[in-house]
């Protein structure tokens, strides 16, 4: 949070921050047995998949590699398209395209955005554990199919990257309402930083594989979004290659539970609140999360876009909006399902029967509070409220000490409440 805000001096405070190694592997390394010259050939055509603006993924250096050796292995440009793993967001500008990829990819390739909604644009592949598996035709009618992606804490899938760039963000409706319904998000596995027995995660695998997903470039970033490692192979040799690593890197000890914490976020995830509430629930839902029950969250997040402008973002806040209290939307929800999108609203609705969220700098302070949260309009507001809220939720005195985790980038940091 920000230091020239004074914090009460009955506050202890606690700092949780991602451990970045002393040294970045900014070389691409490869893993597994399959490298991009053993699998392109002259003539072929290819479809790479990138992530959209709501992933901070440095696409324009981890495209342009793969760009770069599809050329040397006699690929024409005419011969690739490039397509914006959108899911069920809204379509990228012609401004994030610039931002994503660069001018000169922007100038001489092809770009397409997803679109969920198509069902001309999309390919039925069957089930997969009684998931449809149906995916953008690009994505299927291609001779050699790619993907980039960040390997980072993600509520669902444990960890993002591998194949969830194709499967997820190239996905159906069907795909994923399925993969984001109650039965997956309340499923034991279905956890933030999980991998082993998580179905999310085994439904991304084996999708990739039954699209054809040969090979990925994915990396790990540091807090100011550059890229720390960068590994290159098939997907799941180097989905498991960068998970390993990013446990190092993300995952911290906390010492002793808390009264109060600062979910910081930044970046494409502070633009909505969609994105933005991320950060809260990484911190709320986490197995073993510091957080005492009842603990207020402050949410420093401009989000200039509101609520969000994509017809999952909308559906997220027309399912908040529309209901009296999170305890009768998750009840609402469990009973009647809901669509994609909408399951943002659902884990939101289980952090909010847990923790206020304070949400500091919003510009649209109204969007929030038909959420169900408190708006502050700065950081001075949202900490007299916090320790307002937490000293009634834990009958504490006046003068009484809080602890409070001040977690700057909330969602590359895990923070772990350690056990004897």
């Amino acid at each position: 949070m920000n230091d020239a805000v004074p914090l009460p001096p009955s506050w202890r405070v606690t700092r949780a921050i991602s451990h970045t190694p002393v040294a970045s592997h900014t070389t691409t390394i490869h893993v597994g047995d399959r490298r991009l010259t053993d699998l392109a050939r002259p003539g072929m055509r290819v479809t790479i998949a990138f992530t959209d603006a709501t992933r901070a993924c440095p696409d324009e250096h981890l495209v342009g590699g793969l760009l770069n050796e599809l050329e040397a292995c006699g690929i024409a440009p005419e011969h690739i398209t490039l397509i914006c793993a959108t899911g069920l967001h809204r379509p990228s500008t012609a401004t994030e395209r610039l931002a994503k990829l660069g001018p000169a990819i922007v100038a001489r390739y092809r770009i397409v955005d997803h679109n969920a909604l198509d069902p001309d644009g999309l390919v039925d592949l069957g089930i997969i554990d009684g998931i449809p598996l149906v995916v953008n035709r690009q994505c299927v009618e291609c001779d050699l199919l790619l993907a980039t992606g960040v390997v980072e804490p993600h509520q669902y899938a444990g960890y993002s990257g591998g194949a969830k760039t194709v499967v997820i963000g190239c996905g159906g409706e069907a795909t994923i309402s399925a993969t984001h319904g109650p039965v997956m998000l309340d499923h034991a596995g279905t956890r933030l930083g999980s991998i082993e027995g998580n179905p999310f995660q085994a439904f991304v695998r084996a999708g990739g594989e039954r699209i054809g997903l040969r090979y990925v470039v994915n990396t790990i970033l540091d807090e100011t979004g550059e890229p720390l490692i960068i590994a290159a192979g098939p997907p799941v040799a180097v989905h498991d290659y960068l998970v390993a690593q990013a446990r190092t890197i993300y995952e911290t000890p906390v010492n002793h539970p808390v009264h109060v914490a600062c979910a910081g976020v930044e970046g494409p995830k502070a633009v909505n609140l969609y994105q933005a509430s991320r950060a809260a629930t990484y911190l709320a839902l986490a197995e073993r999360t510091p957080l005492l029950p009842g603990a207020p969250i402050l949410l420093p997040a401009p989000i200039p876009e509101g609520a969000g402008e994509g017809a999952g973002e909308r559906r997220f806040f027309e399912a908040l909006a529309r209901a009296p209290s999170p305890h009768h939307l998750l009840e609402d929800l469990r009973q009647t399902g809901f669509p994609a999108g909408a399951q943002r609203a659902y884990i939101l609705a289980q952090t909010l029967v847990r923790h206020p969220i304070i949400v500091v700098g919003a510009q649209h302070p109204d969007v929030v509070r038909a959420c169900h949260m408190h708006a502050a309009p700065d950081m001075a507001t949202g900490i007299a409220l916090a320790d307002r809220l937490a000293r009634e939720a834990f009958s504490l005195a006046p003068d009484a000490p809080l602890e409070f985790l001040d977690v700057p980038h909330a969602l590359l940091t895990m923070p772990r409440l350690t056990v004897p």
